[in-house]
């Protein structure tokens, strides 16, 4: 592993660039033999100092878990990061872009867990019956580090390169859906650019949040009751600008919505 001067030097230059709204070099570029638990080392480092600053962690986001947004990134497997409160907006939200960099929005489902979920061996039915709701969620995506050519221990690194979410719409009980055939249409600015199903990730949504819960053990962490997990990304990241209005529509669970200015 990374020496810890070095995984504290990553996590400044990482807070410094959230900081100024720009984007450092590929760490893989610079450090090619670092690997997943020297990324996931920088992220704890990186969360450790916001949770010491005040922000308050509400959640989790699992990223790279359909084929479509694997394709679309050069990355053949999942990872996670963390949530917290002042990254969390109302639908409808008016959102400042100059907060985030290179700024793309995806679309996902929210489960909001009633009780803990634990590993090392959890299923989709632990899943299910940990889940008090699902609901339509838009995920920010903002990246701290340069893009081209990055791999998963440079997103892993980036807090999986989560900007914020908008969630809403209609919870629904997750025993009153199939939530394979969930589906969206995501628009921007009053032109559909988007559209996809819940099954595209992993076969079931719900699949990503076992996987979670497996790996949060291996680091010694769980889900806890109230956390918000986002699942995964259904359709590939869309690119927004300062201006642009967004909305998904997921049918019967009503729709989600936010603009950027």
């Amino acid at each position: 592993m990374l020496p810890p001067n070095t995984i504290t030097a990553i996590a400044d230059q990482l807070e410094e660039a959230e900081r100024t709204r720009t984007m450092i070099p590929r760490l893989t570029a610079r450090y090619p033999d670092m690997t997943f638990e020297d990324s996931y080392a920088v992220q704890n480092e990186w969360r450790r100092r916001k949770v010491e600053s005040g922000r308050r962690l509400v959640g989790r986001k699992i990223g790279l878990t359909s084929k479509v947004m694997q394709v679309a990134t050069g990355i053949t497997e999942p990872d996670y990061g963390a949530i917290f409160d002042d990254q969390v907006f109302d639908n409808g939200s008016v959102i400042e872009h100059g907060r985030f960099s290179n700024v793309r929005i995806e679309v996902e489902l929210a489960f909001v867990l009633g009780s803990p979920l634990a590993g090392p061996t959890a299923t989709i039915f632990d899943v299910l019956k940990a889940t008090e709701y699902v609901v339509p969620a838009l995920e920010i995506l903002s990246s701290r580090i340069e893009m081209e050519d990055r791999t998963i221990v440079d997103t892993i690194s980036d807090n999986a390169a989560l900007g914020g979410l908008v969630y809403g719409g209609n919870p629904t009980d997750p025993s009153a859906v199939d939530m394979r055939w969930i589906s969206a249409l995501l628009y921007r600015n009053e032109t559909i650019e988007e559209s996809g199903v819940a099954a595209a990730v992993l076969n079931h949504p719900a699949t990503g949040v076992a996987w979670l819960a497996n790996k949060l053990f291996q680091h010694g962490d769980r889900l806890e009751a109230g956390e918000i997990v986002l699942a995964g990304s259904f359709t590939r990241p869309m690119w927004v600008h300062q201006g642009d209005s967004v909305l998904a529509d997921y049918g019967p669970m009503g729709t989600i919505s936010c603009r950027f200015d």
